[in-house]
């Protein structure tokens, strides 16, 4: 008997061309929101498994590579840790990883999909871990868009966890000069905005470099960085954007400091993580110094 027999599987497209399909041990949930599909799984190999119309979000094996390289490097970059705004997140994990920092007074979190928090709080509650619950946190489930127009607070640092912009995701709207301006208000001066940026392999990085350009003309320093992450099959990208810090550029010395200072223990991200997240491949690098397609 093949072994494929053996199992129902879950398979992700990445491209017309390329498949990664995942051994499926056991389906918690599978439907829809008024927003998007939804799937929780398990998996032999990755353990639990978050799926959003059809691309894994997270695993349970490896979310922290992904959500501690969102987290830590704009936050530890930064002197003000008091306030900060998260866009989507609605698995908590990033929410979590904000308030392991004793200095962050309260943390704003809007997602759009009230039914994914809910699902996440019931089936992934390893990736909140008790941050729902405390004290500082403010979870909004509202629009991310109309949130950023109408609310008047600064922040310390902006994360941006929503999906990535093509045209038929939620999070499309969320990503223009308009759009840009409104976060850039946001911000306090030497404040940092930070966002996951899709793909950096050499075959799928049009859509990072994209984001990237369409960045620079509204930040000093836009600076992209990655790492692989196993369950996404894939190299993938962030950006932090400032005009008052290069995060790129944050002394080894203050991020050990930084990570002393959390609740618990890193399992990915320190200082010598941190020049490796940087350290950009020739072929990302030339394709960022290119002029090309920009988001309007």
């Amino acid at each position: 008997m093949p072994k494929t027999e053996h199992y129902q599987w879950y398979t992700e497209q990445f491209a017309p061309t390329e498949l990664h399909a995942h051994a499926i041990e056991e389906t918690y949930y599978a439907g829809r929101t008024p927003f998007q599909s939804v799937a929780v799984l398990r998996t032999p190999v990755f353990g639990k498994m978050l799926v959003l119309d059809g691309d894994t979000q997270s695993s349970e094996a490896d979310e922290k590579i992904y959500h501690e390289s969102l987290v830590h490097p704009a936050m530890a970059s930064v002197d003000g840790r008091a306030d900060v705004l998260i866009m989507g997140g609605g698995e908590g994990a990033t929410l979590r990883e904000v308030l392991r920092n004793p200095l962050v007074r309260r943390c704003t979190m809007v997602d759009i999909d009230g039914e994914v928090v809910e699902l996440s709080k019931k089936y992934l509650p390893e990736w909140s871990s008790g941050a729902f619950e405390d004290s500082r946190a403010r979870v909004i489930i509202g629009d991310a868009l109309r949130f950023i127009k109408e609310d008047r607070d600064s922040y310390d640092v902006v994360i941006s966890d929503l999906t990535e912009p093509l045209p038929d995701s939620p999070s499309f709207p969320l990503f223009n000069v308009d759009v840009f301006h409104d976060i850039k208000a946001r911000l306090v001066p030497n404040g940092v905005y930070v966002l996951q940026a899709s793909t950096v392999g050499f075959q799928n990085m049009a859509l990072h470099a994209k984001m990237a350009r369409s960045l620079r003309p509204h930040f000093t320093n836009v600076r992209s960085f990655y790492t692989h992450v196993p369950a996404f099959d894939n190299d993938w990208a962030f950006i932090a954007c400032s005009d008052g810090v290069d995060v790129a550029s944050t002394d080894p010395a203050r991020i050990d400091m930084y990570v002393r200072s959390l609740r618990g223990e890193n399992w990915f991200y320190d200082a010598e993580t941190h020049r490796r997240l940087f350290a950009l491949p020739l072929y990302l690098r030339r394709e960022l110094a290119k002029d090309g397609e920009v988001f309007a």
